[in-house]
C-alpha cells in the first residue's frame, strides 16, 4: 500500500467562525465562511450530520469503509488484536476565527453508559500560531454554581473562573475528560483527539447553535453537567497540561498517550509500520516508505500512511500523528 495524500475535508457551516488559515496554511484557495476545522484522516461523522466529517479516498470508498473491509493492512495485526476496524484517532487542523465557546468532553465511561458512544473525547493541541487558552477552573465549583453560569450565560463569569495561559507556536496542550477548555482567537492548531464527537457546551451566546436545545448531549444539562470537572487546578498542575517549545521528538505532555501519541519531526526520523497522518509544517518534507514510495510534501500537506507501507522515515519539517501503543 502507498501513502495516501489527502485534500482538506472542512464540514460546512459549523457554529463558529474560522477556515482561513487553514487554507494559508495549505497554500489553497480561501476556505468558505465557518469551516474552521479540517478533519484529517477521520473515520469520525460530526454529531447529527453524518457523512460530514468522514474522509472520501480518491475511488469514492469513505475510509472508513475501506478500513472495514481490510483492518490489518491499514491498521496493522496487533493493533486489530487489541483495538478491531477502530482506528483510535481523529486528527484535525482547527482555526478559532473567534474564541471558541467554554465546553468539556466527557470520558469514556460516561459517554458509554450515557450516549452510547464507544470512547471519550481526551484531545491535544499542538499550537501553530500563537495566543490565549482557557484551561481548567482556578478553584472548586459547586455544581449548582456551574448551573447558575450556564442558565445565565455568564461569559465573563466562566472565563473569570479558569486558566488563560498564552501559547506560543511549538507548544502542546493536552486537555483530559471534563476539563472546561476555550481556544481563543486567532490560533491555528493541529489537534489529536479520541475519535469522538462529543461536547457539553455551557457557552452559546454569539455563536451560530441552540445551545439550550444541542449543548448538553441530549442529556439535559443537569446530568451533562456531571462529567465536567469542578475541581480547582494550580497553576502548576495547568502548566502541567503544557509542553512547550517542542521542536522534535515526542511532543505529549504526560497523560496524553494514554489515548494517541503526537511526534513532531525537524530533521529525521524512522517510524515503525502502522497507521499515521502526517502533517508537514513550514517547509517541504520527504516521506519515504518500505513498499518503495518516496515522495515530496509541500508544505501545510496532509498524508496517511497505512500500516501496509511499512517502516517510513520522514526528513523535514512535520508532525506525525498515531493510535496509542499496542
Amino acid at each position: 500500500m502507498d501513502p495516501v495524500l489527502l485534500p482538506a475535508n472542512q464540514p460546512p457551516a459549523r457554529f463558529y467562525q474560522g477556515g482561513e488559515r487553514i487554507s494559508r496554511f495549505r497554500g489553497e484557495h480561501p476556505s468558505p465562511p465557518n469551516t474552521p476545522e479540517d478533519w484529517v484522516g477521520s473515520t469520525t461523522s460530526v454529531r447529527g450530520d453524518a457523512p460530514a466529517g468522514l474522509t472520501r479516498l480518491d475511488d469514492g470508498r469513505l475510509l472508513a469503509d475501506a478500513i472495514a473491509d481490510d483492518p490489518v493492512a491499514w491498521l496493522g495485526p496487533a493493533h486489530v488484536e487489541q483495538y478491531g476496524a477502530d482506528t483510535m484517532l481523529l486528527v484535525k487542523l482547527l482555526d478559532a476565527g473567534q474564541r471558541l465557546p467554554v465546553h468539556a468532553h466527557p470520558d469514556g465511561r460516561f459517554a458509554g453508559e450515557h450516549v452510547s458512544a464507544t470512547h471519550g473525547k481526551a484531545e491535544a493541541w499542538y499550537i501553530l500560531s500563537p495566543g490565549v487558552v482557557h484551561l481548567a477552573l482556578t478553584r472548586a465549583v459547586e455544581p449548582e454554581e456551574l448551573a447558575e453560569l450556564v442558565a445565565s450565560q455568564d461569559s465573563a463569569g466562566m472565563l473569570a473562573l479558569m486558566h488563560a495561559i498564552r501559547v506560543e507556536p511549538g507548544d502542546c496542550v493536552f486537555v483530559p475528560h471534563g476539563v472546561l477548555h476555550a481556544i481563543g482567537a486567532g490560533i491555528l492548531l493541529a489537534e489529536v483527539q479520541e475519535p469522538e464527537d462529543l461536547s457539553i457546551l455551557l457557552e452559546w451566546e454569539g455563536f451560530d447553535l441552540d445551545g439550550e436545545k444541542h449543548g448538553h448531549l441530549g442529556l439535559g444539562f443537569e446530568l451533562a453537567l456531571t462529567a465536567v470537572e469542578t475541581r480547582g487546578r494550580s497553576g502548576a498542575e495547568v502548566e502541567a497540561l503544557v509542553r512547550r517549545a517542542v521542536r522534535h521528538g515526542a511532543a505529549l505532555p504526560a497523560g496524553g498517550e494514554e489515548f494517541f501519541r503526537l511526534d513532531r519531526v525537524e530533521g529525521a526520523r524512522e517510524f515503525p509500520a502502522g497507521f499515521a497522518v502526517v502533517i508537514v509544517l513550514d517547509d517541504s518534507a520527504r516521506l519515504t516508505v518500505d513498499s518503495g514510495d518516496s515522495r515530496m510534501l509541500r508544505a501545510g500537506s496532509t498524508t496517511l500512511v497505512p500500516y501496509g507501507a511499512g517502516a517510513f522515515t520522514l526528513s523535514g519539517s512535520a508532525l506525525v500523528a498515531r493510535p496509542p501503543r499496542v
